[in-house]
């Protein structure tokens, strides 16, 4: 509605032709590039914009999405992105940011409405955390406070009791975790906020890449524990963010 808004008052003011407004008034749903349709009305409906997952795309297609995106006057952020993949983008956006362990960059033009409540990314181990990154700064960039609590899994549970107070006081909670998953159960049954389950591909052989502990978080016995995809730190992250943003 603003693009529209401020399309009509160029128009009055003789800053742009009728052919012009009619050619951008196109392109207000989604733009055609050929290999991509970029969803213009994504952050109307959803309130954040569309994301670039970059894995499986090329580098000149992960920066002609950016391009429009920039241009529409939106916020850009791109998942799964190598450092060769940024570096292409910092040229047309040298704003643009790079976390290095989540594999995301951000481009922030517009502020993002901060949210009250805080979201605690708990991880069973050290080497789920690339996993909880991609979680955490999901969440931060759609403008939510993040705590990070790593390593306090249930091979020394007592490393997650000393650390309570981090999760008690969150409105959502993130649980990342590999091998048996069984993090997740846990700490569902230790809180009354909803919990977002992440199984992560750590693990040996029996792990079957992430499948153990999906299945297990997926047959949790504590209520309120909600659970995504393998490795997927950014649906936990997003969930999170809607849970939060709610009043």
């Amino acid at each position: 509605m603003e693009k529209l808004r401020g399309l009509l008052e160029k128009l009055q003011a003789g800053n742009v032709t009728v052919d012009e407004v009619l050619e951008e008034l196109k392109n207000l749903p989604y733009k055609d590039l050929g290999f991509a349709r970029i969803d213009n009305h994504r952050s109307l409906r959803r309130g954040v914009p569309e994301v670039i997952y970059c894995q499986g795309k090329t580098t000149k297609q992960v920066v002609e999405i950016t391009r429009h995106m920039l241009k529409n006057g939106s916020n850009v952020m791109g998942t799964r992105a190598d450092l060769k993949t940024f570096h292409e983008v910092q040229l047309i956006a040298p704003d643009a940011k790079y976390h290095e362990a989540a594999r995301i960059f951000a481009i922030e033009r517009n502020k993002a409405p901060q949210n009250q409540g805080t979201i605690a990314v708990v991880t069973a181990g050290t080497s789920d955390i690339p996993v909880a990154e991609e979680a955490a700064v999901t969440a931060e960039v759609f403008g939510n406070s993040v705590e990070r609590l790593f390593d306090v899994g249930v091979a020394g549970i007592h490393r997650l009791f000393m650390n309570m107070k981090v999760i008690q006081s969150a409105r959502v909670i993130i649980v990342v975790a590999g091998m048996e998953g069984a993090l997740a159960s846990v700490v569902g049954g230790l809180v009354d906020k909803p919990v977002v389950a992440v199984p992560t591909s750590i693990g040996y052989g029996a792990n079957f890449h992430g499948l153990s502990a999906l299945l297990a978080m997926l047959n949790s016995c504590a209520g309120g524990v909600s659970v995504v995809n393998i490795d997927n730190g950014f649906g936990a992250g997003y969930v999170a963010h809607q849970i939060n943003r709610m009043d």
